[in-house]
């Protein structure tokens, strides 16, 4: 009975993502700070907030970027998504399957896979960015591309993301930031800056 809950979820899902995201616009700016390394063949791993997945779905669909998605049952629903949008998942998170999240993550930049983390996920606090989510980029060796996202106007779910969902006809402006290397020498104290750094780039864009 789950299955047939979690696929009928993804198949609606799907649909709903594309029929919304036919009204909106979009605008990106930054877009070569990832180009860059696709043309040379080297992997990236972009991190952004929780709460902004749904239009990020969308708007890089059939990439075959590689999700790191919670083992609890509502990553199922989002797992369905994703896979029907084109991309590869893995599960595991901070809390829960860690260690083989961070396994398939380095396992698919190894196949010169894209990677993707929300790093105040799967539970909050919201943005706020656990220097957890570095480590995947710095046993693979792949520079992390912050992706800061914002919509013209929208509704927010009463989640501890405040999940955005865009209204039909608005703006979508993704802004991916300035590529940062995560040394393999870097230490605990080093990652809690990097973190930090990027936490507060990402929540300055949403502010402005």
């Amino acid at each position: 009975m789950s299955e047939i809950r979690f696929e009928s979820a993804g198949v609606l899902g799907t649909g709903f993502v594309a029929g919304l995201f036919l009204t909106t616009r979009v605008e990106r700016s930054g877009e070569r700070h990832y180009l860059q390394f696709r043309e040379a063949g080297q992997p990236v791993m972009f991190v952004f907030w929780h709460g902004q997945l749904l239009p990020l779905i969308h708007y890089h669909r059939h990439e075959g970027i590689v999700v790191l998605v919670s083992e609890h049952d509502d990553g199922e629903y989002v797992t369905r998504v994703l896979h029907r949008n084109g991309f590869g998942t893995v599960r595991g998170s901070s809390a829960r399957g860690g260690r083989k999240g961070l396994k398939g993550l380095v396992r698919a930049a190894g196949q010169g896979r894209d990677l993707a983390v929300t790093p105040d996920g799967p539970t909050g606090p919201p943005g706020v960015f656990k220097p957890g989510a570095l480590a995947a980029a710095q046993i693979a060796g792949v520079p992390v591309v912050p992706i800061a996202l914002t919509a013209s106007s929208g509704w927010h779910f009463n989640s501890w993301d405040s999940f955005l969902l865009p209204k039909p006809f608005s703006r979508i402006r993704i802004e991916y930031l300035e590529p940062r290397s995560i040394p393999r020498d870097s230490s605990r104290e080093d990652l809690d800056r990097i973190a930090e750094e990027i936490g507060t780039a990402l929540n300055e864009r949403d502010q402005g």
